[in-house]
Order: structure tokens, then C-alpha cells, then sequence
């Protein structure tokens, strides 16, 4: 497969782009700034680079013809913004769904966040962020040119896999590290039966591939 992960350099991505390029897929990552294709080239993803803040729905189209899914894992990260919250959580996320609508790439795979929800109160920066992540999601959801799947990770942690989670619809608040949401993200990919699910993910007790193999109903 040829995968294209938008948000290539974020620390979900890296993992996602060594898993992806171990068991032999071709993987493309959308970058902001050319010094950070090193660190892909050496999880073994071809950097692409390209501002989706910026870049028109034709550009990055151009990048993912070819394409047989496409995974959205970019956001604005710590300490940006409300007004970034809203260009890149939200309007980066429609972008790269256009963008791979009119590219013919159906797959597509959304990291999104626990709580997303374009009518969440509040006038924090996170509760910024939880409503464009929302409202990124009701939009990915509507779109009849994709066979979406959203994934809304728990607190995310850098501690070491275990490859043991918790995937439904609901699962509650809880941790789960950046390696079993990488791992998880490399499952979906791969399973288009997950196609039309929002799922949740903590860890658990099970492992990753019979989590996946669950929910798509296999």
C-alpha cells in the first residue's frame, strides 16, 4: 500500500511511518518544513513537504494521487493558540479530506481526540481545540467521497507500548501511549470494515490486532 500521513513529523506519525514502512508499505509524509525530512527518511517515510495552513485543496490532491489511504495525524500542537486550533485542527483536517476525495484515495483514517465535539463550552485554548477537533470530525464524517474511520485516543502517553488496548465506541477517560495509538493506526489502515466507526482507545487487555478485528466485526 502507499500510504500519505498528513502532520508527518508528529510523534504519533513517526511511529505510524516506521510501523507502516517495517512491514513493507510505501509511506509519504506531509511536513511544514524541509529540515524535518531527515527524521522521516529515517523511519523510513519519503517527506513531502507542504503547509496545509496554506496550500491550496489542488496541491495537496497532487499529493496524494496515487494514494491507497490517507491518515490526517497532524494538529497544532502545545502551546499554539486558539486561532490555530482552528486553522489546522479544524481547517487542515476538511482540507486533507477534500484533497483526498478529489484525489480518489476512499481510505481515509483521522486522528481526532477523546471529547471532540464542535458544541464543547468554554473559552480555554483546549476547549478551542476540542471543538475544532469536533467539528474537523462531523465534517470527515458527512463526507460521502471517503470511507472514513475516527480514532479519539485517551490521554496520550510516551511510555512503552504494550500492545494491549480497549477500542469501542465508548470506553471511557483514560492513558494510552503514542506506540499502541501508532500500532492501532496501522491496524485501521488496513481493515476498511472499520470504515463509518468513531472509536475510542485507552489501554486494556487486548491486543491490537483482535481489538481491530472486533469492532470491524470479523
Amino acid at each position: 500500500m502507499r500510504i500519505v500521513i498528513a502532520g508527518g513529523h508528529g510523534q504519533i506519525a513517526l511511529r505510524l511511518e516506521r510501523l507502516l514502512s517495517a512491514r513493507g508499505d510505501e509511506v509519504a509524509g506531509i511536513i511544514r518544513r524541509a529540515e524535518q525530512g531527515d527524521d522521516l527518511r529515517a523511519a523510513g517515510a519519503e517527506p513531502v513537504v507542504c503547509d496545509l495552513e496554506s496550500a491550496s485543496e489542488t496541491e495537496v490532491a497532487a499529493h496524494l494521487r496515487g494514494a491507497d489511504a490517507a491518515v490526517f495525524a497532524a494538529g497544532a500542537g502545545p502551546g499554539s493558540g486558539v486561532d490555530r486550533k482552528d486553522t489546522v485542527d479544524r481547517g487542515a483536517a476538511v482540507l486533507f479530506a477534500d484533497a483526498a476525495a478529489r484525489a480518489g484515495v476512499r481510505r481515509h483514517v483521522v486522528v481526532s481526540s477523546m471529547g471532540a465535539d464542535p458544541e464543547h463550552p468554554g473559552d480555554d485554548v483546549f476547549d478551542a481545540y476540542q471543538r475544532a477537533k469536533g467539528e474537523a470530525d462531523a465534517y470527515v464524517q458527512a463526507h460521502r467521497g471517503l470511507d472514513w474511520t475516527i480514532l479519539r485516543p485517551g490521554m496520550l502517553t510516551n511510555d512503552a507500548g504494550t500492545g494491549l488496548i480497549r477500542l469501542e465506541a465508548a470506553t471511557g477517560r483514560g492513558a494510552v501511549p503514542r506506540d499502541d495509538v501508532a500500532a492501532v493506526l496501522a491496524e485501521l489502515v488496513d481493515t476498511p470494515a472499520t470504515a463509518g466507526l468513531t472509536l475510542e482507545l485507552i489501554s486494556g487487555s487486548t491486543p491490537v490486532s483482535v481489538a481491530v478485528k472486533s469492532v470491524a466485526g470479523n
